[in-house]
């Protein structure tokens, strides 16, 4: 369903380990190619909940990632992930291209404070972890409190229990926004085979 389609998911340290693992297997199963994005170097270390969890090996170097690498992009949650990534001028500029470009989006728990910072809410329903609601409304957002919501080309979600919910949308409109691209040019630029195991 999802052959051909490149996934960038960016993540900076402290990431939501479930956030990230479960969207990537089942990108993966439905035939996506994923790729961590990151800031952090070789490695990129995730977190449940306020534990320290397991690393994982960086795909592409932020500084190196270009949107027109990828056909679609998932940024996972956790409290200091999104914190981090809204700071850095490099990802907020990587996250507005695929908004200014039309690419799918999926978001999910604190995950949309970097799309506050990329100024793409405008006038668009989202979900997140409730803490976030006043924040998305100021940034122009309707916020509501749903599992999974998609508006147009962005998937958002509230938080790890929501997973099942949020992984069938991501393929639904990652999948939608694949056929629609079929005959355009492939994404092009330097990039790494996509990772194995």
């Amino acid at each position: 369903m999802l052959e051909g389609i490149k996934v960038a998911m960016l993540v900076a340290e402290g990431f939501e380990q479930s956030e990230l693992v479960e969207p990537k297997r089942a990108l993966e199963a439905a035939g996506a190619q994923t790729f961590i994005v990151s800031p952090s170097g070789n490695e990129v270390q995730s977190w449940q909940h306020f534990d320290k969890a397991e690393k994982f090996r960086v795909d592409v170097p932020l500084e190196e990632a270009q949107a027109t690498q990828f056909d679609a992009l998932v940024l996972p949650g956790g409290v200091a992930n999104p914190d981090q990534l809204r700071m850095r001028p490099e990802a907020v500029r990587f996250v507005k291209a695929f908004f200014d470009a039309g690419k799918p989006v999926g978001v999910i728990c604190h995950g949309p404070w970097t799309l506050i910072e990329a100024g793409v809410l405008e006038g668009r329903t989202v979900t997140s972890w409730p803490s976030l609601k006043t924040d998305l409304i100021n940034a122009g957002a309707k916020w509501v409190d749903e599992e999974v919501v998609v508006d147009k080309e962005l998937v958002s979600s509230r938080k790890p229990a929501d997973l099942p919910a949020f992984n069938a949308k991501l393929i639904d409109v990652f999948g939608a926004s694949g056929r629609g691209r079929r005959g355009e040019a492939r994404p092009t630029g330097p990039i790494v085979d996509a990772p194995t195991g």
